[in-house]
């Protein structure tokens, strides 16, 4: 991008800056997802990077410095918006005591900062880039729930130096000018955040990973009609026996095949007159779907739960429900989905999952 003096606005300076942004805007994003934890977050920190970016082109004078000089941008609007925030890091419900037994749901905490899920479009928008030799983390590990949890966790800084310098391939040159620090900050930084990490790892919480082969595209089958049916039965044959159960904003979370299914059969007990559709998606790396549910009466089911099912072997060990509605349309899915429609084939589960 070539330098211009303040005022000279003209169609090629906006046509050039609109390259920029759209061939750096995906890995951008994705940056400022993994630095906040939250989708929606995300977004504004992206809208907030590029409009500073656009005021402030005048000073990038090095059109091959343009990476460097967006992720600054972007890496401090993050960390404005979790100084404005006021509240923790955003955490997953396995942060709290599980119940060891069943019991109802009492009131959503809307006061925590709860993880969000991603699309995985988010990971398959991003160029064909090297991330450089700096990089220790292939890109689909971090987006893992478990990493993202773990980075959460981190000061804000030494949370932006680890992504930079570890993820992103920034060297520590590079991430002392993006930060306006010095290079033996980074690297003291990023020592500390890498034995965080690693002692984190040492807490013994599996980090299960869905595997979208044909064995688990017919597992995800059974589970669909296990769920759509309400089949309790069904779902105690496909979970493991220490499996787990969230669905943040509610603070409760379950853990073991009978506990989750007496919560389910308290979810499904009769007279509720409610249908529940999954469509299938991809999340964080993992299968996931869109979790519709209708009203009593109704004939369509909306939007509910943004739903990931981790698979273990032969089993699933894990269902993940983020209750949020405002989250389905980040994933491209529809407003209402019928009650009654074909039923999908665990082909067709299969090519939306690996999509």
């Amino acid at each position: 991008m070539s330098h211009r003096a303040p005022g000279m606005d003209t169609r090629d300076d906006r046509s050039e800056f609109d390259v920029l942004a759209r061939s750096l805007r995906p890995e951008i994003r994705l940056h400022c997802y993994r630095m906040l934890g939250s989708v929606h977050d995300a977004d504004d920190a992206v809208q907030e990077a590029l409009l500073r970016a656009w005021r402030g082109r005048a000073g990038l004078r090095d059109r091959s410095a343009a990476r460097a000089w967006l992720y600054r941008i972007a890496t401090n609007a993050c960390l404005r918006a979790m100084s404005k925030r006021g509240k923790g890091p955003r955490v997953l419900s396995e942060s709290r005591p599980s119940a060891a037994l069943f019991e109802p749901l009492g009131a959503p905490d809307r006061e925590t900062p709860w993880l969000e899920p991603c699309p995985d479009t988010w990971l398959a928008d991003l160029p064909d880039r090297d991330p450089g030799p700096e990089a220790r983390y292939d890109a689909h590990e971090t987006i893992r729930l478990a990493f993202l949890a773990a980075i959460q966790q981190l000061p804000p800084r030494q949370r932006a130096v680890l992504l930079l310098r570890d993820v992103v391939g920034m060297s520590a040159i590079e991430t002392a000018a993006i930060l306006e620090t010095s290079v033996a900050a980074v690297n003291s930084a990023l020592q500390r955040a890498r034995s965080a990490l690693e002692a984190g790892r040492e807490d013994g919480r599996r980090d299960l990973v869905g595997d979208p082969d044909a064995a688990a595209g017919r597992l995800l089958d059974r589970y669909v009609r296990a769920w759509e049916a309400a089949d309790l039965d069904g779902l105690v044959g496909i979970l493991r026996d220490d499996a787990r159960w969230t669905m943040p904003p509610w603070p409760e979370w379950y853990v073991g095949a009978r506990t989750i299914v007496e919560f389910l059969g308290w979810v499904w007990r009769p007279g509720r007159d409610v249908h529940e559709r999954l469509l299938p998606i991809s999340a964080n790396g993992q299968p996931a779907f869109g979790y519709y549910r209708s009203g009593p009466g109704e004939p369509d089911c909306r939007p509910f739960a943004i739903q990931l099912v981790d698979i273990d072997g032969d089993r699933i060990g894990a269902i993940a429900n983020f209750v949020d509605a405002g989250l389905f349309a980040t994933f491209d899915l529809p407003e209402l989905v019928p009650v009654a429609d074909r039923p999908m084939s665990s082909e067709d589960r299969l090519d939306q999952m690996v999509r």
